[in-house]
């Protein structure tokens, strides 16, 4: 007999009110506001779990009656917390903005997480393993010296160092003696 989780993230019915809806959620949860508004915070929630087919259809005609729209998933079904638009808002962010094709629609996981919603990120990919993800350098170009004007010199010629100054006269010490104690 298979089992199914009723999973929420967030979403409305069309021409339903947000605030109205989290009231009411509010209500038929039996839970505070804060609560709710992480109902809302755009991850994806698994509200129930552990359902038949009758129990899960229950839920979700309840649920859909206040104007959550939740989804009826197989029990044990991998949550994301980066999904595509729903099919009614394709190619459109939370803000109404178009989004474009091939970046990455990120959907915050808590209320922190909902300043970062609107970041433009690009869709990037995993690589195999082994696979060198640093592109090639193009080789530079020596640099073209003229060293025509430069010759080598026999060996142990001078190579014209300066001479070592001498260290002068010794000091005098002839007024210095040593006592015994």
């Amino acid at each position: 007999m298979s089992r199914y989780q009723i999973v929420f993230s967030g979403q409305t019915a069309a021409g339903a009110v947000r605030a109205q809806v989290q009231a009411d959620l509010a209500r038929l949860f039996r839970a505070d506001a804060a609560r709710i508004a992480t109902l809302f915070s755009g991850r994806r929630i698994a509200i129930k779990g552990n359902l038949d087919a009758a129990e899960a259809e229950k839920y979700r005609t309840a649920l859909a009656r206040v104007g959550a729209l939740v989804e009826v998933l197989p029990e044990g079904a991998p949550e994301a917390a980066v999904s595509a638009p729903a099919a009614a808002d394709a190619g459109r962010s939370a803000d109404s903005a178009p989004v474009a094709r091939g970046r990455l629609q990120v959907q915050p996981r808590d209320e922190y997480m909902a300043a970062f919603a609107a970041v433009d990120a690009p869709d990037f990919g995993v690589a195999p393993l082994g696979v060198d993800l640093q592109e090639a350098r193009p080789e530079s170009p020596a640099p073209e010296l003229d060293l025509d004007r430069f010759s080598l010199a026999p060996v142990g010629s001078d190579m014209g160092q300066a001479p070592a100054k001498p260290a002068g006269p010794p000091p005098d010490i002839s007024h210095l003696s040593l006592q015994r104690p």
